[in-house]
């Protein structure tokens, strides 16, 4: 069996048409969209991911602001960072980036994070309302699995969904957009042993957990869709996935490539969120009601 390519660019293309469509009614406005990434960090993967976002946003006409504290900023220097990017009228979308230094929770941060800013569903208040299904921003990974899955027409509605992972950032909030779609979902996580005795009786498996190779061919069903999240830099730069490709491919039906495959999708829900938040932030009170129920979470 040859595993299908599940590429993300094309899903990517049409959230950017989205985009685009959304610069340009701010630009009637007179509003620039402008997305602030704070970093506090020198870990390679994270730079590189942040410069993608930076560049996908340049290429949308959204302004990128890389707010770069250094991989010795504390907790109160951050905190200050994204309290003063909140009050700012020229910064509709915020995102702090992980990992922050030892000895700095990102979870006791995000709360600084206005939540009409939230573009990546980090603080508190968001994830609480993407629960119990009220308009909020979702994480744009997590959301960028459930767009995939859609664009390619992979039905969700009662099928057994394997989720490998529980992190805020993509299980825990993707278990949520899941359950919305009727699926029947299992969250695994690294205490979840044998991992294969969750995985291998799933329709679909999401792996996102940052493991190099955690899931192979003898971890799946025939015929399985694999949604590969995991980006981990290998000491001689490569850029890999969670998900063994050569014997996933060997078994599965279809599957997401690393590189090429989820982040291509983030990043670009992460503009288009920004867009839709300066509508949001932007509107009168009356037009942005009904823009909210338009926005997808």
């Amino acid at each position: 069996m040859t595993a299908l390519q599940l590429l993300g660019k094309p899903v990517a293309q049409q959230l950017r048409a989205e985009t685009e469509t959304n610069v340009a009614a701010l630009r009637h406005r007179g509003v620039l969209p402008g997305l602030a990434v704070v970093v506090a960090t020198d870990n390679e993967a994270t730079l590189w991911y942040v410069r993608s976002i930076a560049r996908a946003a340049d290429k949308a006409g959204v302004r990128c602001t890389v707010v770069d504290l250094g991989a010795g900023a504390g907790a109160e220097e951050i905190a200050s960072a994204l309290t003063l990017l909140s009050a700012d009228e020229d910064v509709h979308g915020i995102i702090l980036q992980t990992p922050l230094p030892p000895g700095v929770a990102a979870d006791e941060l995000v709360a600084h994070i206005s939540a009409a800013k939230d573009v990546d569903g980090a603080n508190p208040l968001s994830l609480g309302r993407l629960t119990v299904g009220q308009q909020a921003f979702a994480p744009a990974t997590a959301r960028a699995v459930v767009e995939i899955l859609e664009h390619y027409e992979i039905p969700l509605a009662g099928r057994h969904v394997s989720v490998v992972g529980r992190s805020a950032v993509v299980g825990k909030p993707l278990l949520q957009l899941l359950l919305r779609r009727d699926a029947t979902v299992t969250v695994c996580h690294s205490r979840s042993r044998p991992l294969e005795r969750y995985t291998a009786e799933a329709e679909i498996v999401v792996a996102a957990v940052g493991r190099p190779g955690l899931v192979t061919g003898a971890h799946l069903r025939p015929g399985a869709v694999v949604v590969d999240v995991g980006t981990n830099v290998l000491d001689n730069g490569d850029l890999v996935g969670d998900v063994e490709p050569l014997s996933a491919a060997e078994v599965a039906s279809a599957l997401t490539p690393v590189p090429g495959g989820v982040g291509t999708v983030t990043t670009a829900l992460l503009v288009l969120h920004t867009t839709q938040a300066a509508l949001q932030l932007t509107e009168e009170p009356a037009s942005a009601r009904a823009l909210e129920s338009r926005t997808p979470s």
